[in-house]
């Protein structure tokens, strides 16, 4: 099927069939839930569709509806993501199994309605899962995986991808037909329904210095052990797709003494330039990051083991002064290493600035030099502004 980002993840809405969604429309996500929207009106779908009057609500009506054994869904992007801060902690605290498009993009001020990575690296600590995507393609399989994920380790999911590079942009994408949608999906099962007047339970209770930090402790526990059941259910998605997904990618990565790590829509750029790259016989490869929370500590300081220079991408200004969010956390997996490959930063695309070939060559380039020196003294570049 030829599909935008925004149409396969509604198409996979439609084919999961959630019990309630709540929409709010906020540039690039609209046509998502306007297109899921009309799969209710059409009686395609037993969907309860709450429409509410900002993306707090929208967020409030999940995690009421999520707490009664509902199975829940929504999209934001942006400002609307920002303005569900308060309630996204209250659902992964509630440790709710609610699935959340993210359409990748810029949040003010100044006004921008174009892809980056700041919404969603903005809310990478309140306690969401967060799967990436690269193409249509990706955004239909992550939230599919989503469902099982988030209702095996009862932490909500974000599905991530960029706002117009994605989400408006048309592509092939392979589909499954509704029997086996449902088939992998599976009925939803909680131990714990709010509804469930045989078995009450509180939920939001007061927690204050006598237990409040062993729920918090139980709930990073939860995190950090999501990673076996989000590889399991990668496992059984392959077998029906053939389409085998990890925590992260990688791309003529094994012998590659120059290495970029990306996220998102530029992953698929960066193979293109790797692959002319490998044609003037330049050992570049790309390790492309799927799963950002939980973490891929282990995986990623294995797959960059060995390398002479590496770049970190971050569509996201992190304002900390010495880089962005991503770059931060990449190094900080390499400090362990016996020898610790010298590793830069290149903050780019944000506001949806272009990224092409090219671009990702120069940064290929510019590590030829760091690689043989064994050092690098400037390490947080931008990539492609006007100074």
């Amino acid at each position: 099927m030829a599909l935008t980002g925004n149409e396969a993840a509604a198409y996979a809405m439609k084919q999961i069939n959630p019990d309630v969604v709540a929409a709010y429309p906020i540039t690039p996500q609209t046509e998502l839930m306007q297109t899921f929207a009309q799969y209710v009106a059409d009686g395609l779908v037993d969907t309860e569709l709450v429409a509410v009057e900002s993306e707090h609500s929208a967020m409030s009506a999940c995690v009421g509806a999520a707490a009664a054994g509902a199975r829940t869904m929504t999209a934001t992007s942006s400002q609307g993501l920002a303005l569900m801060w308060e309630v996204l902690y209250i659902a992964s605290g509630l440790r709710l199994p609610i699935v959340m498009c993210v359409i990748n993009r810029a949040l003010s001020a100044p006004i921008n309605i174009h892809g980056d990575h700041s919404d969603a690296m903005g809310a990478r600590d309140s306690g969401w899962i967060q799967l990436w995507s690269e193409n249509a393609q990706e955004v239909y399989d992550n939230v599919l995986q989503a469902v099982r994920i988030a209702e095996e380790v009862f932490l909500p999911v974000m599905v991530n991808y960029d706002g117009f590079i994605i989400s408006h942009g048309v592509e092939v994408v392979e589909t499954f037909s509704d029997d086996i949608v449902k088939a992998f999906v599976g009925e939803r099962k909680s131990p714990y329904k709010l509804l469930d007047v045989d078995h009450p339970i509180t939920v939001g209770a007061l927690d204050l210095q006598d237990y409040y930090m062993e729920h918090k402790r139980a709930q990073a526990e939860a995190m950090r052990t999501a990673m076996p059941t989000i590889l399991k259910v990668a496992e059984e998605f392959a077998e029906i797709s053939g389409r085998k997904y990890g925590a992260i990618e990688k791309y003529s990565l094994d012998d590659a003494e120059l290495a970029v790590v990306a996220i998102g829509s530029s992953c698929g750029t960066a193979k293109d330039a790797i692959d002319e790259l490998r044609e003037e016989g330049i050992k570049a490869g790309l390790l492309k990051i799927r799963v950002f929370r939980p973490f891929p500590w282990d995986e990623i300081k294995s797959a960059l083991a060995g390398k002479k220079a590496i770049a970190v991408m971050d569509r996201a200004e992190g304002m900390s002064a010495v880089g962005g969010p991503v770059f931060h956390e990449i190094r900080s997996c390499l400090y362990d290493l016996p020898q610790r490959p010298p590793v830069v930063n290149y903050i780019y695309g944000l506001g949806g600035r272009d990224v092409d070939v090219e671009d990702i060559k120069k940064v290929f380039r510019d590590l030829l030099p760091i690689a043989e020196a064994g050092k690098v003294e400037d390490f947080y570049r931008y990539l492609g502004v006007r100074e």
